[in-house]
């Protein structure tokens, strides 16, 4: 039954490109037909149950069986894969593919609402499931610069990963308007990447919280490094208790961490940063979006790798925002600059497959590559993407043309370390 059943699905969705596959009991089918710009892959199961799993659920089943050995990739790779599936049914084309039958969908909305209780004691060991596996996996594939696990920004194709990620930060750093006497504070900071690029760039005072032992670690060491250390600190915090202390900063940017806050706690989080932030401060919010109505956490990213996340449409984001009187004042999609950040992590990752393999085992790194395949087929044809979201208290806080982005981004570009810091 569940063979005729994933027959049937597969029928219907792949028409272009193609997917052969070999059934654990042996017969061979043969979907799609060869198309310009989309793969031909084969597949063989090899059990009956990793059939029925993706039955039941397309992508906790397929990343199971993927990495159990019981779904085998025998022509092309998982990317391949990802993309042949996704690409058949692109979300701003039409109708979007769905993952998994009503019945999984319906556990995954519940699953994301419980998870998005996501009080503080449960936001650290989230976290810590993510982030405190080790730093060595994430130096086998992050831009060596700034080590930035969040979309880099691509305005020309010719880039390296590491000259994305530079033009990234300069995006956002021209973005907050940002001057020598200020006060920034960085949410969610991981590696001290952002922290550091502003002290050096600008001479401002950063102080970046997280709530990963790993990443404080090695963002003090980084810190030290690159000279900065007497300007940059970094703290293991929950941004709930850094605004319980009473502090205000004149700039707050947070990058890649509004995912892991959690539905319910999206009123919280822009309270306590309009508490954070001076009556004339500026915050830049970069987070990965849905481009639709607000959905929810499928079962293998809820289970494998970000329990208690959650990625929010456009639409509740801004509405969370209003609770707190926080003026919207520039709103930016970057709609495939993360897939090509992806890709690029994605091919890091298989070149470094053997020193992943060593620290993590095989099913780890089978896990890890299906992660990033199939995010990259979100970002490239369903409803992912990356928004930047400015803010302000003050509606006279920032010049009333955008012009001064371009410009400041331009200098920041070109501008050595800020003449207070040690070279």
């Amino acid at each position: 039954m569940y063979k005729t059943l994933l027959e049937r699905f597969l029928g219907k969705v792949i028409r272009k490109g193609v997917l052969e596959v070999t059934f654990a009991d042996g017969t061979q089918r043969r979907f799609g037909l060869p198309a310009p710009g989309f793969p031909e892959v084969a597949v063989r199961f090899t059990s009956a149950a990793a059939q029925r799993k993706i039955v039941h659920d397309t992508s906790l089943g397929a990343g199971e069986a993927f990495m159990d050995g019981e779904l085998v990739i025998e022509r092309g790779d998982v990317m391949e894969m990802a993309a042949l599936l996704r690409g058949n049914s692109p979300w701003d084309r039409e109708r979007d593919m769905r993952e998994g039958s009503g019945l999984a969908e319906f556990f995954d909305r519940a699953a994301t609402v419980v998870d998005g209780i996501n009080r503080a004691a449960r936001a650290k060991k989230n976290i810590a499931h993510h982030y405190d596996i080790g730093n060595d996996l994430y130096t086998l594939f992050l831009d060596r610069d700034h080590m930035q696990y969040s979309c880099a920004y691509w305005p020309h194709d010719d880039m390296t990963l590491e000259q994305a990620q530079e033009a990234k930060l300069a995006h956002i750093a021209a973005k907050l308007a940002l001057a020598p006497d200020q006060r920034v504070l960085d949410i969610g900071c991981g590696w001290g990447g952002m922290a550091i690029y502003i002290a050096r760039k600008v001479g401002a005072e950063v102080l970046g919280i997280t709530l990963s032992e790993e990443q404080l670690a090695l963002a003090r060491e980084r810190a030290q490094a690159a000279g900065v250390a007497d300007r940059v600190r970094f703290e293991l915090v929950d941004y709930r208790d850094l605004a319980a202390r009473g502090e205000t900063f004149d700039r707050i940017v947070s990058v890649g961490m509004f995912e892991h806050v959690g539905q319910a706690q999206f009123k919280r989080f822009f309270r306590d940063c309009a508490a954070l932030l001076t009556h004339d401060g500026v915050m830049l919010l970069h987070t990965i979006g849905r481009m639709g109505s607000p959905g929810s956490t499928d079962a293998f990213t809820r289970k494998y790798i970000f329990p208690g996340g959650y990625i929010p449409a456009l639409s509740e984001t801004v509405a969370a925002g209003e609770q707190s009187r926080l003026i919207a004042a520039d709103v930016e999609n970057l709609r495939l600059h993360y897939a090509r950040t992806l890709r690029e992590w994605y091919k890091r990752c298989t070149v470094q497959k053997h020193a992943i393999v060593a620290l993590y085992g095989e099913r780890f790194y089978r896990m890890w590559i299906f992660y990033l395949a199939g995010a990259t087929a979100a970002f490239e044809s369903g409803s992912m993407c990356n928004y930047q979201i400015q803010y302000v208290r003050n509606r006279r806080a920032l010049p009333l043309s955008r012009d001064y982005m371009a410009e400041r981004e331009t200098e920041l570009l070109s501008a050595q370390p800020h003449p207070a810091i040690a070279k």
